[in-house]
């Protein structure tokens, strides 16, 4: 029987991160796709790539985001605790798996904390749900796309003013490029150390001290840019959309490697702690390994439906506005993070590529898609918490 529910629980591993890859692809590689700064068939491979190493190289510790963080699982029998960790991985998948075929981006995190919520709910009442946690998802769906929405709208604003507006906008986007490239190369340099297990492994660096070495890091390539600037041909605006393409292109890499970094716990956590309950141990880089592989064939299977959404029905995208998509979106997850406020990747993706269409103005934005997409925020927690306890119901009795 605990092999049984063990096979099963990497199942429905496979199956959440599969999900992951196929939703949350659209989270990094939209706006690259939706631009033509890369083809969507470079997107799938480069998302896919990148996945895989960040789950496995940098992957955050497989229990961090779920034990004791959601319901109180001290309160809850072994055995009720590892079907309902898995009934929180089916129901979520099951949930992001219409979304995806709907073509519409979710939070898969969400998805697996109102799984998490069903079983708790069914088990222990309203006491056993860690409710506080529950509040800052709510606050999420307000902070993260208001937080990118007003950052991107900002971002391609200054563009505009600095480049566009300027009567040579060939030569302004050289001599300010530089300026672009180190901010661009300081937040995924600084992200990557904070985000990621590479900051611990570093060694006991202070928040300044990283600043310093990713400000070190971004100063050299933004040096190295302005004189690789000087050589490049072209003008007007063809060199501007040139020189920000290439800019989100590395915004977009990097956000792809820190999503396999950051939610490949969301797939293996649960299956983390289901086969920990059955065999007292586990051996954290094989689950990291199976969610990196999962998000990857994800990606590659059914990655294209949510790119078309966020990369191309909400808003027209130019390589300018995609940039100011990625930068903002990097850099409000981050700020978050350390300021501990709830934050969602794909709200805040979502909310940047809506401030930049306004900043066009509001019919440069496609109303009716931006509402389904805000529904099916709304219906992530609760539905996966619905389907949560009709699947544990139904492993309670079969097992």
């Amino acid at each position: 029987m605990i092999v049984i529910l063990a096979l099963l629980a990497i199942f429905a591993g496979l199956y959440m991160a599969w999900n992951i890859g196929a939703n949350d692809v659209a989270n990094s590689m939209s706006t690259a796709v939706g631009s033509n700064a890369i083809t969507l068939r470079q997107a799938l491979i480069i998302a896919s790539i990148l996945n895989f190493l960040g789950a496995v190289l940098v992957g955050k510790h497989v229990t961090d985001t779920i034990q004791n963080k959601i319901v109180d699982v001290a309160l809850i029998a072994d055995h009720e605790l590892m079907l309902g960790f898995m009934a929180a991985l089916l129901s979520a998948g099951i949930f992001v798996t219409l979304s995806t075929w709907k073509e519409l981006p979710v939070s898969t995190t969400h998805a697996v904390i109102g799984g998490i919520i069903g079983f708790g709910l069914i088990e222990g009442g309203m006491n056993m749900v860690k409710w506080g946690t529950v509040e800052n998802i709510a606050a999420s769906w307000v902070i993260s796309p208001i937080a990118g929405g007003v950052l991107a709208f900002i971002m391609f604003k200054v563009i505009a003013a600095t480049i566009f507006s300027s009567k040579e906008p060939g030569r302004m986007a050289k001599n300010t490029g530089p300026i672009f490239i180190t901010l661009t190369l300081f937040i995924i340099m600084l992200s990557v150390f904070m985000k990621t297990k590479l900051g611990a492994m570093m060694g006991d660096f202070t928040v300044m001290e990283f600043v310093a070495i990713s400000l070190g890091i971004a100063s050299l390539g933004g040096i190295i840019g302005f004189f690789l600037l000087k050589r490049v041909k072209g003008k007007g605006y063809d060199l501007v959309e040139n020189l920000f393409r290439r800019l989100q292109v590395m915004t977009s890499c990097y956000i792809a490697f820190s999503h396999g970094a950051n939610d490949v716990a969301n797939a293996v956590a649960p299956v983390a702690m289901v086969l920990m309950l059955a065999w007292k141990q586990i051996d954290a880089i094989y689950l990291l390994a199976i969610g990196g592989l999962g998000i990857a064939v994800g990606i590659l299977t059914w990655g294209y439906k949510v790119i078309k959404t966020v990369g191309g029905k909400i808003t027209a995208l130019t390589n300018t506005r995609g940039f100011s998509i990625d930068f903002s979106a990097a850099t409000v997850v981050l700020v978050a993070s350390k300021l501990g406020l709830p934050i969602s990747t794909t709200h805040t993706v979502v909310g940047a590529v809506i401030g930049v269409g306004l900043a066009r103005g509001l019919d440069a934005v496609d109303l009716s898609v931006i509402k389904k997409i805000v529904y099916s925020w709304l219906l992530t927690l609760p539905a996966s918490a619905a389907l949560s306890i009709l699947i544990y119901r139904g492993l309670i009795i079969l097992f």
